[in-house]
């Protein structure tokens, strides 16, 4: 783990632990912290009994596993409500979540990575589920290509430089040339899709929401099994989602 100049060492580490609990629903073990820190697990355990004064990681005795606490939870809620368009989103995430039956998601683009900021879930028994505070590379991501598609050409090109391609599956791309095309598609339907390229056997149908300057404030999507979500199915969700991101930032902008 480097350290930029300037940084208290030991925040940096305490951090570093607090996104690798964050990530995890089911704990992690001590020592598997240490190792992804690249931390001694003395320091690693130092750290994280600091973080448990302050409520921000919770230990379970009887698993021996660090989960995050609720002081995260607390501190999350407070950045998520910052956002004047999370609360409002909520009422059109509940309907596509009720038209589509599927998963509803709410994302905005931090840095070069899209996070997932508010959700409702499916009442499917098996549902597609990339939690909450969840983060995917921008191009891996239907609401990434959704927002970088307003973006003009040379925007583009100049993020995909600076962010690189990370690809999570083989269906991820993995150069300019592949996503210039596929962006190209994303302005004339006016939706994107993630076709498993951010989880093998998942699919995400996006659609960009608007300030009234015109600039992409946030993301919505549909997510789901890809077996629930293919062929003409895309396209009835893709408009179903074109028409409700339309009518959130009709919202915002104060025109609805």
């Amino acid at each position: 783990m480097k350290q930029k100049i300037g940084n208290v060492q030991s925040v940096q580490r305490a951090m570093t632990l607090l996104k690798l609990l964050a990530a995890s629903d089911e704990g992690r073990r001590v020592s598997d912290l240490a190792k992804e820190s690249e931390l001694a697990v003395s320091t690693a355990h130092r750290l994280l009994t600091t973080l448990e004064d302050e409520n921000f990681a919770y230990f379970d005795p009887e698993r021996t596993l660090w989960h995050v606490g609720r002081a995260a939870y607390s501190v999350g809620s407070a950045y998520v409500q910052k956002y004047n368009f999370v609360t409002p989103a909520l009422p059109y995430l509940r309907k596509l979540r009720d038209e589509t039956r599927e998963t509803a998601n709410l994302g905005i683009l931090d840095g070069e990575q899209i996070v997932t900021i508010s959700q409702v879930e499916s009442r499917e028994i098996v549902r597609a589920i990339s939690p909450t505070g969840g983060r995917v590379p921008a191009f891996c991501s239907g609401m990434g290509k959704a927002i970088l598609a307003t973006w003009c050409d040379g925007q583009i090109e100049r993020f995909a430089l600076q962010a690189g391609f990370h690809p999570m599956t083989p269906r991820s791309h993995r150069n300019l040339e592949t996503l210039m095309t596929e962006i190209r598609h994303i302005r004339e339907v006016g939706y994107a899709v993630d076709d498993e390229e951010h989880a093998s056997g998942l699919r995400c149908v996006a659609g960009v929401v608007l300030s009234r300057a015109g600039d992409a404030v946030c993301a919505i999507s549909v997510s789901a099994l890809s077996s629930r979500l293919s062929g003409e199915r895309i396209n009835e969700v893709g408009v179903r989602i074109k028409g409700m991101a339309q009518s959130l930032t009709d919202t915002l902008s104060g025109a609805a």
